[in-house]
Formats: structure tokens, sequence, C-alpha cells
């Protein structure tokens, strides 16, 4: 008991800069009394005392603003950041050196007894805000973001964002979004429009992108169709469009140390 005790106390260190001492987190952490509690809870659970489990439960809620039923099953190393929120199921089943932020559910979305909640794998991070529901497995080593709403199986290793979230990275790229990034990256633009709300300045520059591609298409093709009949073509180079922002702010008459007017 003592050494799982020092084992949880040397996670939250590890974890947040902001711990100064064992002492610091054995009487400020709200999530590590939580944790605290819930083993206790899982014990009597189990000794089949549970409304006496479900009490102290809610003693803990109070406490701690983090709702953990008794029947949960938790691993080693386990870590609520802040806690304010978090809400874990019945039957969700958390492995080792997983961290929560606060506002998280691990939620069902059914009324049905048997498993209805989550399983979350070694690693996993939850970030602040995030939803995960119904019977689904969290792969080791995800990451979830901020707001996310997961409701289907999550790869082991991905990065979930959005709502529903949907997995990013080079792996779940479409077709397209590839397409702009090369025809970017060529014209020496930083693509800048990752967002999950609509963007009318990033889907103007996607337009832009989307239009730089087709015309360069079809001047290859004209290339093509006029060395076929025969004529002749200068070999050129199309330049990069990088911009010097120096460049452009001399231009525009502007020194960097004046704010402009007022």
């Amino acid at each position: 008991m003592l050494r799982r005790l020092r084992e949880d106390i040397r996670c939250v260190m590890d974890r947040d800069p902001a711990a100064r001492s064992a002492f610091h987190v054995l009487t400020t952490y709200p999530g590590f009394h939580a944790l605290v509690l819930h083993r206790m809870t899982a014990r009597l659970w189990r000794w089949r005392l549970r409304w006496l489990a479900r009490f102290i439960s809610l003693l803990s809620r109070w406490v701690t603003g983090i709702e953990i039923h008794p029947a949960a099953r938790i691993g080693r190393r386990f870590f609520i950041d802040h806690g304010m929120g978090v809400v874990i199921g019945e039957t969700a089943d958390i492995g080792d050196d997983v961290t929560l932020y606060h506002g998280v559910t691990l939620g069902g979305t059914s009324w049905q007894s048997g498993k209805r909640h989550p399983t979350l794998g070694d690693d996993v991070v939850v970030g602040a805000g995030a939803k995960i529901l119904g019977p689904i497995q969290v792969g080791s080593g995800a990451r979830i973001g901020s707001n996310a709403v997961v409701l289907k199986d999550v790869p082991e290793g991905a990065t979930m964002i959005g709502i529903p979230a949907r997995q990013v990275g080079e792996s779940s790229r479409s077709q397209g979004e590839e397409q702009r990034a090369r025809v970017a990256r060529r014209i020496g633009f930083d693509a800048y429009g990752t967002t999950e709300m609509p963007d009318p300045v990033a889907q103007a520059v996607d337009a832009i992108l989307d239009h730089i591609h087709v015309t360069d298409r079809r001047i290859e093709e004209l290339c093509k169709a006029v060395q076929e009949v025969g004529g002749q073509l200068e070999e050129t180079r199309v330049p990069d469009l990088a911009v010097d922002e120096s460049s452009v702010d001399s231009a525009c008459g502007k020194d960097h140390d004046d704010p402009g007017p007022h």
C-alpha cells in the first residue's frame, strides 16, 4: 500500500512541474485524493460492500469534483491533472501511465447492462473536455485532443481531434489535402489553415491552391500538345514565391518598431 502511494506521488511530480514536494501532492492535489479514495472504494466493491463503496465515492466527488465509479478498473501511475468535472463510468478500464485532464468523460451510450464504457490502453493522454463514449478501445500511446468526442476505436499511437473525432497526421490526410500541401510547398506558402472551425480565410487559401494545381496541369498538357505537333518551347523553371517579410514592410513604408498610427 505504501509503495503504491509513493508511486502515485512520484507519478504526479514527474508529470506536473507545479508539484513542489510530496507533501504538496498529498495535501493539495484533488486528482491524487480521488485516486486514493477510488482504490478504497474499488476494494469495498469487490468485497460486495457496494452501498458503502458508492457512498464514499459520492463523498469523494463532493470533495474533489471527480466522479469515479467504484467498479471502474484503473491501472498504475494514473494521473488526473486539475480534475474538476472528470467522470469515469462503471465499466471503464484504464491501463498504466494514463493521464486525464479536467472535464474528461469516459461515458456510456447505452442503458443496457454489460460493457458500455471505454477501454484505454497504456500511456494514453486525454485532453481537457474530451468525451470518449461507448465500449470502444483506445490504443496504447494514443492522444485525444481537447474537446474531442470519440465514438469509434482509436489505433495505437493515433492523435484524435474534432467532433466527431478523426485521426490527424500524415496517415489520415486526404488526397486533396496532400495535393494542397505539395502546391503550397512549391510556391513557398506555409499552409496554416488547420482548424476544426470554419475559417473563410483558410477556405479561400485552399481554393487558390486548388486553382493553381489545376492551372499547372492544364499548362503542362498544352505544352505537351505543342511539342507533339513540332512546336518549340523554351525550358523554364517556375520560380519559388517566397517573400521576404522585411521587404514587404519596407514596401509598405513601415518599420518593425513602428506600431503605426493609433
